[in-house]
């Protein structure tokens, strides 16, 4: 049983999470967060904990943004798109029980005195921006990481935010280096 709730952002989404770990969810409907939601989210934050898992998409990652403003300690799970998509559907739902327990393993809280550990520079310099394969080694590396999909810009915060060290940073690309051969 995991200690804290997860949040996540629908009915399926519980099913998938319930096929792979036994926790409780909020679910959030969407980006529709009603006051009761909100109330339940906060209680949850406040004597449990929270665990935000929301789809790796554009209104996945606006639903996380959201929460995380009005619940800056609460920890965060991501599972890679990859993992995420099946039928031309992308979602929580449609990972399977591995993917789910892999990226509830890799859980991260956002600092509250973000690093400045990692800069453009780190990206462009291991192809994590201004190359055609950036985009596909960003994917990769923030699985590796536990930290998502995201453009580069988002990537350096969540490095910066989540806590990642350089020597986790180094040993994710050497993994990302050895799968490539």
């Amino acid at each position: 049983m995991i200690k804290e709730v997860l949040v996540v952002e629908g009915k399926m989404d519980v099913v998938a999470i319930n096929k792979a770990v036994e926790a409780d969810c909020i679910i959030t409907e969407g980006f529709n967060l009603l006051p009761r939601t909100i109330k339940n989210i906060k209680a949850a934050y406040e004597k449990r904990g929270i665990i935000i898992l929301t789809d790796p998409d554009f209104a996945g990652e606006r639903i996380r943004s959201y929460l995380t403003k009005r619940f800056p300690q609460a920890k965060h799970a991501f599972i890679p798109v990859e993992e995420a998509t099946a039928h031309n559907d992308i979602g929580v739902e449609q990972a399977s029980p591995d993917s789910i327990r892999k990226a509830l393993a890799k859980v991260r809280t956002a600092d509250w005195q973000p690093s400045n550990e990692f800069s453009a520079t780190d990206l462009i310099l291991n192809g994590l921006s201004g190359s055609d394969s950036a985009s596909v080694r960003r994917g990769r590396l923030g699985a590796l990481l536990g930290i998502g999909f995201a453009n580069a810009k988002t990537f350096l915060r969540r490095l910066n935010n989540y806590g990642v060290t350089r020597e986790e940073f180094e040993h994710a690309l050497e993994l990302l280096h050895n799968e490539n051969k």
